[in-house]
């Protein structure tokens, strides 16, 4: 684990906040860059990460899923082929390159993926510095007005009542997404998040505690993926599926579908009229949002026809429906579903209430702060970004803030993705280095 400098004096060309694979790609692209060049032409880079060391989606890790992304979209291959944190590099130094080729598939293991991301961080772990909370950003203000910098404030690891404030020329946000509930859900022992959903089985099949029923709010991938999960976990209890659809939706990944993937696509996107991005963005919903792999829905119907068929009905699909209210009592939870079209009401007890109900970005101007007040926004108040992931800003401002997620609106429907994360991330440092020999070439222009 590295230790950042910290102080006025120590001044980073880039600081991250959050150490995700968007982040992560980006500190092994200004690594390669740094590897090769002059040392004149090296970039400072720092990242600041709350968790206490690298972990992606891990409540999620369940042991038979797969990525539904290619290994090629990994962190480097589609910016570089040649470089040594490919998926492949990991393969040939875990041992398993031939294995893997012989499985014939694009899609590896998730729990596999996720040992390459923490492989491939261990590699630039003197950049990071985890139990790093960032607080706050605040623009700095040199006499002249300009703001030259940004401090970042964050908890000290070794003393979390302690803060640190690093100092830098740009940042890059990639804080990822955050769970979302439906209104006034309240998450206890009993009503979980689907990204919690690993360890809380843990918490009780470790207890002994006795499942006799759980149900799963939602309608994509990760809602059906629990729904499988817990049906083979918990063997002797009753698992519903609750969603307002009539069924699962096929993800569409079709060839000329995930074209909206290519990093073609992002141009197509970003220099389109408003109007057109809307259109994209609709037509292409079923490439991600609330869709199933094909090859899980015909695993669980199946399973729910062979049930029928014994007379043994544990898995139980109640679609059409809605949650209309949870009582939480000492020993249950009682949840009322209605189904849509009639309005008729059940009350079924649970163990376990699960919401797969998806993710949405955080609220950048929560982390900015002060330093949200110089970000342009357009018509619909969403913040302005430029093609290279930078955010517009006010005149006076010359320090950079990049985003790495949450531009869906600007850069289409792979922001949130890890499709064109190894792509964007040499858009991010390419763009360092223009922004400083820009700024190189007029301060030349104006010696003192």
């Amino acid at each position: 684990m590295g230790t950042l400098h910290s102080g006025p004096d120590s001044i980073y060309d880039i600081l991250g906040v959050g150490f995700g694979p968007s982040n992560l790609a980006l500190a092994i692209a200004v690594e390669e860059h740094n590897a090769t060049a002059p040392a004149a032409e090296r970039l400072r880079a720092g990242f600041l990460e709350k968790q206490p060391h690298f972990g992606w989606h891990r409540g999620m890790l369940i042991d038979d899923a797969t990525m539904q992304v290619s290994f090629l979209k990994d962190l480097v291959t589609m910016r570089d082929p040649t470089s040594e944190f490919s998926f492949l590099c990991y393969l040939k130094d875990r041992g398993r390159l031939a294995d893997f080729l012989n499985q014939k598939t694009l899609f590896p293991l998730r729990v596999e993926f996720h040992d390459y991301l923490e492989w491939a961080a261990a590699r630039v772990d003197h950049l990071v510095g985890y139990s790093a909370e960032v607080l706050s950003i605040e623009p700095v203000v040199t006499e002249d007005g300009e703001v030259r910098w940004f401090d970042v404030i964050s908890r000290d690891p070794d003393e979390p009542g302690r803060t640190v404030t690093h100092r830098a020329r740009n940042i890059s946000v990639a804080t990822g997404l955050e769970p979302h509930l439906p209104p006034s859900t309240v998450l206890s022992d009993r009503v979980w998040h689907n990204s919690e959903l690993i360890p809380r089985v843990a918490e009780l099949t470790g207890a002994g505690t006795p499942v006799r029923r759980v149900l799963v709010l939602g309608a994509g991938q990760s809602a059906a993926e629990a729904v499988d999960y817990l049906h083979r976990t918990f063997d002797g209890a009753e698992v519903c599926a609750v969603f307002a659809k009539y069924g699962y939706t096929p993800a569409d990944d079709s060839p000329f579908a995930n074209r909206i993937f290519d990093p073609e696509a992002v141009d197509v996107y970003f220099n389109a009229p408003s109007e057109v991005k809307r259109s994209l963005f609709d037509y292409h919903r079923s490439t991600n949002y609330s869709v199933v792999d094909m090859d899980l829905i015909q695993s669980l119907y199946a399973t729910a026809y062979r049930e029928k068929v014994q007379g043994t009905e544990r898995l139980r699909i109640l679609n059409v429906s809605r949650i209309r209210e949870v009582r939480a009592l000492d020993d249950r939870l009682e949840v009322t579903v209605e189904f849509l079209p009639t309005g008729e009401q059940e009350v079924l007890t649970a163990d376990v209430l699960l919401h797969a109900t998806g993710y949405r970005p955080q609220d950048i101007g929560a982390l900015l702060g002060e330093a949200a007040k110089l970000c342009l926004r357009d018509d619909e108040d969403s913040v302005r970004v430029g093609r290279d992931h930078r955010v517009e800003v006010t005149p006076e401002v010359t320090a950079g803030i990049y985003l790495q997620g949450g531009t869906e609106h600007t850069h289409g429907i792979s922001s949130t993705l890890l499709s064109t994360i190894a792509v964007r991330a040499g858009e991010i440092r390419d763009s360092l280095l223009a922004g400083r020999a820009a700024a190189a070439t007029a301060l030349a222009g104006h010696p003192a």
